[in-house]
């Protein structure tokens, strides 16, 4: 049941992206960060599998691209991410799929609606973007994230939760400090990486 559910909200998100075409935003500078993620990413996601008992715990790096790409462009790249994971790791292919709606697709969804209220909410300028929606709705939505997939699989028979949510808890903030950072030094010098930042909608009012 739970495999059923993770192929079909997968396979929806990656027919959803695809049908709105984002490599087209690949034209520009957006180039960059995309072939960097899909570069670098692979091995933060490998590094549960090099640590004692398999610890499955890590660093999702999905909600930084989520401000750099935009949704439909990080959902794709989260895929081949995925799957240079599954190709270049010890995890079989349904692990592979299960990491990349987890770690990747979940939280970077989250992340989009957490923005989207912050954008109807908030108002428009630099701290609402990288302390609201780069630190604090990064930490949200990676926890989040790990709450869901750790009560479905509970529900599916895995043993209790309450350690792991500690351990998806703090590894949610660790998430959020990369992110909030980075975000904060792009905004600084290489806004045309994040497709989610507007110099006249953020520093207009500021």
């Amino acid at each position: 049941m739970l495999l059923a559910l993770e192929f079909t909200v997968s396979l929806i998100a990656l027919a959803v992206a695809l049908w709105l075409r984002p490599w087209r935003m690949l034209h520009g500078a957006l180039l960059t960060p995309a072939l960097a993620a899909v570069v670098l990413l692979p091995g933060v996601w490998l590094l549960p599998q090099a640590l004692p008992a398999g610890l499955q715990i890590q660093l999702s790096g999905a909600c930084l691209l989520l401000l750099m790409l935009g949704w439909p462009l990080t959902v794709l790249v989260l895929a081949l991410v995925a799957t240079v994971v599954w190709f270049l790791g010890q995890a079989d292919a349904l692990a592979a799929l299960s990491q990349w709606l987890w770690i990747g697709l979940a939280p970077a969804t989250l992340a989009l609606g957490i923005g989207a209220a912050l954008r109807r909410w908030l108002p428009a300028n630099l701290f609402v973007y990288t302390l609201g929606r780069a630190f604090m709705g990064t930490a949200v939505a990676v926890f989040l994230s790990g709450v869901l997939m750790e009560l479905l699989h509970r529900l599916a028979g895995a043993p209790g939760i309450e350690q792991a949510l500690v351990g998806r808890w703090l590894m949610a903030w660790g998430d959020a400090f990369l992110t909030g950072m980075l975000a904060a030094i792009f905004v600084a010098f290489a806004p045309q990486w994040l497709a989610t930042w507007s110099d006249e909608r953020y520093l207009r009012r500021s």
